[in-house]
Order: structure tokens, then C-alpha cells, then sequence
């Protein structure tokens, strides 16, 4: 795969904010274990190798389990998510598609439930950020690390 274009490069001026953004969000005191579940999650929706390598190897260097980052696809399936994750999983989905489901009552019930209004609003900053970032990776190409690694060899 061939990068079409180098973000960051070519605006960087439009790429400050959504760093901005992504600091923010480390420090804004949603649980980081939940953080990631989330940004892999709405990655592999988006079909974002360079994200998912990304998070997943994040996820991993914090400690999260092999075992849940493998099930994260079939995540309504497992016991292996506690309810807070399940409702932020499901909010990430209904918000990621957001074309197709339209968000629905359902799914913010939920995660109202299950966060308070001021987290519930990061968790949607959160959401939105990855979907930005995921968009900029699909539609710039941009290869992930072993990828690259190959296309440079």
C-alpha cells in the first residue's frame, strides 16, 4: 500500500487541533484500559490497520490481555467486558455508524447509566477523535509500522 499523502506534512495547522484533541483526552480521567478498548474498537469498524496496530500494541504495553484485546470483535459475546466497557463499546459502535443506527435511545441509555453527563460527553470526544483519526489513516493510506518496514526493504 502506498500512502497517498502525509497528513501532518501537508496541514499541519489542521492537524494541531486533533492533537490537541488526543491530549486532552489522556489526561481527562476516563479509565486509559477503557480508552483503548475504544479507540481499537471504532478502528477495526473503520477498517484502520495503522490505528489498530497502534492501539492494540498500546493496549497491550498497559497491560490489557491478549484474550480480550482477540474478543474485542465479538465483544456482546464475552463475559470478558464489565458493564461500563460494554456500554462504552456499544456507544462507540452506534456512534461510529452513525449512518447506519442513528444513534439510538437504547445504546445512550446505557452508557448514561453507566457514565456520568461530563464523562459521557469525553467518551464522545473520545469517539469522535478516533473516527477523525481513522479517517485521516484510510483516506491518506497510511501504512502501519511493519508496512512500512516491508515497503521500504
Amino acid at each position: 500500500m502506498t500512502e497517498r499523502l502525509d497528513a501532518f506534512a501537508a496541514a499541519p495547522e489542521a492537524i494541531k487541533p486533533v492533537v490537541a484533541l488526543e491530549t486532552y483526552l489522556r489526561g481527562c480521567g476516563l479509565d486509559p484500559a477503557l480508552v483503548h478498548l475504544v479507540k481499537l474498537r471504532a478502528s477495526q469498524i473503520n477498517g484502520c490497520a495503522y490505528c489498530i496496530h497502534m492501539h492494540a500494541r498500546e493496549a497491550r504495553a498497559d497491560g490489557e490481555t491478549a484474550e480480550r484485546l482477540d474478543l474485542l470483535p465479538a465483544w456482546r459475546e464475552s463475559s470478558l467486558y464489565t458493564e461500563r466497557e460494554r456500554a462504552a463499546l456499544a456507544w462507540t459502535e452506534a456512534l461510529t455508524r452513525l449512518a447506519e443506527t442513528g444513534a439510538p435511545d437504547a445504546d445512550y441509555e446505557a452508557a448514561r447509566s453507566a457514565f456520568d453527563e461530563a464523562e459521557l460527553v469525553k467518551l464522545t470526544v473520545l469517539i469522535g477523535t478516533i473516527n477523525v483519526w481513522n479517517r485521516l489513516a484510510v483516506g491518506f493510506r497510511k501504512a502501519h509500522p511493519v508496512d512500512a518496514a516491508r515497503s521500504a526493504a
